[in-house]
């Protein structure tokens, strides 16, 4: 049996760039933009990426809700390594080839220091294990890169297409883990 999911990307920071695992906190824009994306919805459950742009908003709503609340780290964002904190515009000034071919490939091309895709989607994986089935909608309050990675795997799509794929903040994205088809770790 399949668990029903609701992929929520966090709001925004006020930051822009590769932010990666910095903690950021949300803006008053991005509390606004997460309150305005679940209002009137209920959960069964909330498991949230560690990070403060997404853990603050998950123990708020949690509470609202009166529903339990998991963090995992296997749930934060993609680690840029050394690109961490920075902006495209400046890699495109500082490092323009590895940054093209970062946004064409980024499975075979990673940031350097960076962690895997492959990584990744271990970690992502594991996080997800857990989730009980057939006990209602479970929020997963996570990060753009570990959305669009799952989004890949479900569409059938090449992690080519991660960069392209649209997650604008505060976005909800429907689920149903596992995904069909796929044994990965």
């Amino acid at each position: 049996m399949a668990a029903a999911l609701e992929l929520l990307r966090h709001g925004a920071t006020g930051f822009d760039g590769f932010r990666g695992q910095i903690d950021d906190p949300l803006s008053a824009e991005g509390w606004a933009q997460l309150r305005a994306a679940v209002h009137g919805r209920r959960y069964a459950g909330i498991l949230s990426s560690p990070l403060r742009r997404c853990s603050e908003f998950a123990q708020e709503l949690a509470s609202a809700l009166d529903c339990p609340l998991s963090l995992h780290d296997g749930l934060m964002e993609y680690d840029f390594g050394d690109w961490s904190g920075l902006t495209p515009a400046e890699l495109h000034v500082d490092a323009p080839e590895a940054l093209g071919r970062f946004w064409a490939d980024p499975e075979r091309h990673p940031p350097p220091g960076a962690e895997s895709l492959a990584a990744l989607e271990v970690r992502v994986r594991q996080a997800l294990a857990g989730l009980p089935t057939g006990q209602g909608t479970q929020l997963v309050v996570t990060h753009g890169g570990v959305i669009r990675l799952l989004l890949c795997r479900a569409r059938g799509l090449s992690l080519k297409a991660m960069p392209v794929l649209e997650v604008p903040h505060a976005s909800l994205h429907p689920f149903d883990w596992p995904l069909a088809g796929t044994a990965r770790a």
